[in-house]
């Protein structure tokens, strides 16, 4: 009989630990956390949509190679990569064959991209002005809805907020300084594993300062904790529940279009982002403090939108032009 020794004691628990079973219920809710809230539902929406066609799980080559050539002229050929994407994932996932990473499928949607390309939409921009005419309609403070949409614009437009981190924003996340406000956002969409993200708001003057705006909104409204911007019924009840994302979009609409902006059905949640951005650099902001404020990983994002408010900056049409008249 072999001496039982702690090197075999420790030997033994670790065959043990290999070779029993995994957690499945730990393993499975650290798996969902690995994908954002917004990235599961849009690929299960596309697995339904895929399954509503005919297909079957798991799929074959030639089945996904069907599916692209049956929406090849009905569907954004972006939409369909996204389709392939999340049927990748599903059989990833599931542990079968990948079914999209044949060159077959790869060629017929680079034919169908080449074929049936489309511009990508882009959330529409707005100049200073037109915000100051959306807060201006509003009115006074006085009123809840009007306090709530002033407050909920201006530090959405320059605290280049995206509409889930505004629904998702609360009181414990601020802190009031004598120059501004601090914002501290817990986690956002480039920052799943939520390291924190910071952004500043400095005090103002006038109709447009944020901090002043979201203080009054705060003290009409009552909130002291938990969702900084909650619906409000017909009757003007404050609502406990916080808004909505969507509710982002349509309250900017509205009020634009009540403003008299003849683009306000183009205007959606991110409109606020992109306009910081091309108006900061407009007024002469640099660079990296724009970048900084819109919390932009990536720089090519941020230089897009200087490209767009520099198309008539340095434009050798307007040079032309010049010499002419």
């Amino acid at each position: 009989m072999n001496e039982i020794t702690p090197e075999n004691r420790d030997g033994q628990a670790l065959r043990n630990v290999e070779t029993a079973p995994l957690p499945a219920t730990d393993q499975h809710r650290y798996i969902q956390a690995a994908t954002s809230d917004n990235t599961r539902r849009t690929y299960q929406s596309a697995i339904r949509h895929f399954e509503s066609w005919g297909g079957l799980l798991p799929a074959t080559e030639s089945m996904v190679i069907r599916y692209l050539l049956d929406h090849a002229d009905r569907l954004n050929p972006r939409t369909l990569s996204l389709r392939l994407t999340a049927l990748r994932q599903w059989h990833r996932l599931q542990k079968f064959p990948d079914p999209t990473d044949g060159a077959e499928v790869r060629k017929t949607l680079k034919g169908i991209e080449r074929l049936h390309g489309q511009p990508k939409r882009k959330a529409k921009t707005f100049r200073l002005e037109h915000l100051e005419a959306m807060i201006a309609s509003l009115g006074g403070s006085e009123g809840l809805k009007a306090a709530r949409d002033r407050a909920l614009l201006l530090v959405g437009f320059f605290g280049a907020f995206r509409r889930s981190e505004l629904a998702t924003l609360e009181v414990e996340h601020l802190g009031w300084e004598p120059e501004g406000l601090i914002i501290t956002l817990p986690r956002s969409k480039t920052d799943q594993t939520g390291e924190g993200k910071v952004k500043a708001l400095p005090a103002g003057e006038g109709l447009l300062c944020p901090v002043t705006a979201l203080r009054q909104w705060l003290s009409i409204s009552d909130i002291e904790q938990g969702s900084v911007f909650r619906g409000i019924t017909r009757w003007g009840v404050l609502k406990s529940k916080a808004l909505s994302p969507a509710s982002v979009n349509l309250i900017l609409k509205t009020v634009a279009k009540n403003a008299g902006l003849d683009f306000a059905p183009e205007l959606s949640g991110h409109s606020l982002r992109r306009s910081l951005a091309t108006n900061a650099h407009r007024f002469g902001a640099t660079f990296e403090s724009i970048k900084r404020q819109g919390g932009w990983v990536h720089e090519g994002t941020v230089w897009g939108y200087i490209e767009e408010a520099q198309l008539f900056e340095d434009n050798a049409v307007a040079v032309l032009l010049a010499k002419v008249t």
